[in-house]
């Protein structure tokens, strides 16, 4: 394991190397393309070259880029390179400025050249160095063998998430168990007893026997998932695991009432967590409404002749309303009608709201459509432009639903401390359609509590590239 991810750290510097010289040597063609020959070969500038790579190389490691194991989201990983990048030519510049400004002389156009091309270059051989890497990883190269100690909820929600994020590289080889008797023993039976399965993988054992099964199953990261545990059991499950120098992860069982960005202070040497609530307030609000203002109204230009084919459509498919207005509860748990085109029915809802379920027989034929495709939801820029919604905060819920979850959901009526948005950071996160609401509740809470404009920006992004292909889209 410790060979296979120095390899891969290894690889990946020579691939940041090699991409960074070819900025380079791109950045020399253009200005042979703009200026011709005379600005001289490039062997003389294979020193500015070797200075910039190497600035490249070292300020990429004092960002982490080396650090991290697991894939991050393209949109983030641009947003760090170009930050690096940056500094790492501005590094370059400072340099040969006042250190070899005597005996190297550089063109300014092309450093920025360089620096320009360098972001894009670095940018796709880490996407196709990551791909092999995860084409390794799915053949047991290199991944990382991990143990789930909980099966319970929690544990079978860890395993589902790392089934549904093969880009993690994990490898996920089994759980251990963790419930107890009244005497407080284990009461699963030992590893020579042939091991139980949960969701088609083995339960190799109990918490006490966490060393042996680190050991003989080569796992290199264990994933606590045990909410309820206390705090003495959760102490003994650490220890056991730190004997065979494993990393640690805990599912927190704060998260059940807490989802915002927690630091670690202290007061006078007594470690404390510092729970940090930075919703929207404010010149942010503004800004936000601003934005939401300029994207609707943009969208709402660049999709009228898409919206009306659909409302054609939907006059042709079936007697009844083009759009369809229904009450749900936005900012502060008021009341607003929300509007959609209709994609059912026009008396789909005689017996009162129901949740919509894949293969609804309640659909149209043009609704199905529209609905796999999320055209439907485009009349809800209409709702933004009005300031009744956001493009982006936690799904409107109606108020028959809001009035029964809030009774069981730990914190939900906070999801209306913003204004409902058209997508949010749980449907990104392939929680929308028939899915949990507490965990819908969760990344809700968690979005109100750590947003900004970059945010916003890569929900947005996520949601263009999801919308056409979204499975739990019906």
């Amino acid at each position: 394991m410790r060979r296979s991810r120095f390899l891969f750290i290894l690889s990946l510097m020579l691939v940041d190397a090699v991409m960074c010289a070819l900025a380079f040597f791109s950045a020399y063609m253009i200005r042979v393309w703009t200026r011709g020959a005379e600005i001289g070969a490039f062997t003389d500038y294979l020193p500015l070259a070797g200075i910039q790579v190497v600035n490249t190389l070292a300020v990429f490691f004092f960002y982490k880029f080396y650090h991290r194991r697991h894939a991050a989201l393209l949109v983030d990983e641009v947003y760090r390179l170009f930050g690096a990048v940056t500094v790492a030519t501005l590094i370059t510049i400072a340099f040969i400025s006042f250190v070899l400004r005597d005996t190297l002389q550089y063109q300014r156009s092309m450093i920025v050249f360089a620096w320009a091309l360098t972001i894009v270059t670095v940018t796709v051989g880490r996407v196709i160095h990551g791909r092999i890497h995860r084409i390794l990883q799915r053949r047991g190269i290199g991944a990382e063998r991990v143990l789930i100690v909980g099966t319970g909820e929690v544990g079978r929600m860890i395993l589902q998430k790392i089934q549904h994020t093969p880009g993690l590289g994990y490898q996920v080889v089994g759980f251990a168990d963790a419930s107890y008797d009244a005497s407080g023993r284990a009461s699963v039976p030992a590893l020579s007893a042939p091991p139980a399965k949960v969701m088609g993988l083995p339960v190799w054992g109990t918490v006490d026997e966490l060393p042996q099964i680190i050991e003989s199953h080569g796992i290199a990261e264990v994933i606590i998932g045990l909410p309820e545990s206390t705090h003495e059991e959760l102490v003994g499950i650490v220890s056991q695991c730190e004997r065979e120098k494993v990393s640690i992860r805990v599912f927190p069982d704060v998260f059940q009432i807490m989802a915002s960005e927690v630091t670690i202070s202290d007061l006078g040497g007594l470690p404390l967590l510092t729970i940090r609530d930075v919703a929207l307030r404010g010149w942010k609000l503004t800004l936000k409404r601003a934005v939401d203002m300029a994207f609707s109204g943009a969208f709402l230009l660049a999709a009228a002749p898409l919206m009306m084919l659909t409302a054609l459509a939907i006059k042709l498919d079936s007697p009844g309303p083009v759009f369809f207005a229904q009450e749900r509860m936005g900012l502060d748990a008021k009341p607003f009608k929300m509007l959609k085109f209709r994609s059912m029915g026009a008396d789909a809802e005689r017996f009162g709201p129901g949740w919509t379920t894949k293969n609804d027989p309640r659909r149209t034929r043009v609704g199905a459509f529209i609905r796999k495709t999320s055209i439907d939801e485009f009349p809800q820029f209409i709702n933004v432009l009005m300031g009744d919604m956001s493009v982006v905060g936690p799904r409107p819920e109606q108020p028959a639903y809001v009035e029964q979850f809030r009774q069981s959901i730990p914190r939900y009526m906070e999801r209306h401390r913003e204004k409902a948005g058209v997508t949010g950071w749980a449907q990104v996160n392939g929680l929308r359609g028939d899915t949990s609401i507490a965990e819908r509740t969760k990344y809700d809470l968690w979005y109100i509590e750590n947003w900004s404009l970059w945010l916003d920006f890569k929900i947005i992004l996520r949601t263009a590239f999801k919308s056409f292909m979204d499975k739990a889209a019906y």
